[in-house]
């Protein structure tokens, strides 16, 4: 297993706001004894274009959005080319064979082609998926981050080549994801799901993915499903995500993950018993 990190993305804050650098900070010490990890790199600015409006991507650059969650703080768009090359990195060493794990800040899934929003500047997971959909004919994104990810249905609804599959709390934020529109299916769960209703929608979920038959897995990776986390209220124990590593991974096939949410002080635990599954 790959991680993909770089601590520049530990350099922007704003105060009171919980998605922390700590918390990558935190994760990245944990894993580093267990995983091989790899400096991240930026992207380019047509990776980004792939996936995202003109619009947007000069908001970003010349830093004239407004969003009441996404800060426009100094640098940020250096900081979403940094979390979108590292996506990208992830996806390209499961090309070769390996599995990845982009550990990056800040996440993307709810960054759709001309909106951003809910901490997304960028969205890396769509990036990433663009670029590596040159040399390939199908890839499924699995988002078990507990919000729905509107921006990446919002990119990739209707697209033959991709199918999309979310894993969500019903009342939560952005309130989309209710329905499955095409290739994009999706799980509204409700509040205090747990652990094993839990697995037996994703039981479903990947029973949706098989017949796709896609060359790569794609995870949307986010931890904020936890019992403690302090935004939702799924309650997932960590063993929960070791075994959802392990059932993607029985889907033998190709697969790669990208960090999305997750704000509790046990994110670290999280990531390594996901990885652990996704790799043992």
């Amino acid at each position: 297993m790959k991680v993909v990190y770089s601590p520049k993305c530990l350099s922007y804050h704003q105060e009171g706001h919980p998605e922390t650098p700590d918390r990558v900070k935190q994760a990245a010490h944990h894993l580093k004894n267990d995983f091989d990890v790899r400096a991240a790199e930026p992207c380019k600015d047509a990776d980004i274009l792939r996936a995202h409006e003109q619009q947007l991507f000069d908001s970003v650059r010349a830093g004239t959005f407004f969003d009441r969650d996404t800060p426009n703080l100094p640098h940020m768009f250096a900081h979403a080319k940094l979390a979108a090359g590292a996506a990208i990195q992830a996806a390209e060493l499961c090309l070769k064979g390996e599995k990845a794990f982009s550990l990056m800040r800040p996440p993307g899934h709810h960054a759709g082609r001309a909106f951003l929003g809910g901490f997304c500047y960028f969205n890396s997971i769509a990036i990433a998926v663009k670029k590596i959909l040159r040399d390939l004919d199908r890839i499924a994104i699995l988002d078990i981050d507990g919000h729905h990810g509107n921006g990446t249905q919002d990119i990739f609804l209707g697209s033959e080549e991709v199918l999309f599959v979310s894993l969500h709390q019903r009342s939560a934020f952005p309130l989309s994801g209710f329905v499955s529109e095409r290739n994009c299916i999706n799980y509204p769960l409700a509040t205090a799901t747990g652990g094993k209703q839990y697995m037996q929608t994703l039981e479903d979920a990947l029973e949706k993915i098989e017949p796709f038959n896609p060359d790569v897995i794609a995870v949307s990776a986010g931890f904020d499903t936890y019992k403690d986390d302090p935004l939702l209220q799924l309650n997932l124990g960590i063993n929960t995500f070791f075994e959802i590593g392990d059932a993607i991974r029985q889907l033998e096939k190709p697969c790669f993950a990208v960090l999305e949410g997750g704000y509790s002080k046990d994110l670290p635990q999280c990531v390594h018993a996901f990885l652990k599954g996704l790799e043992d």
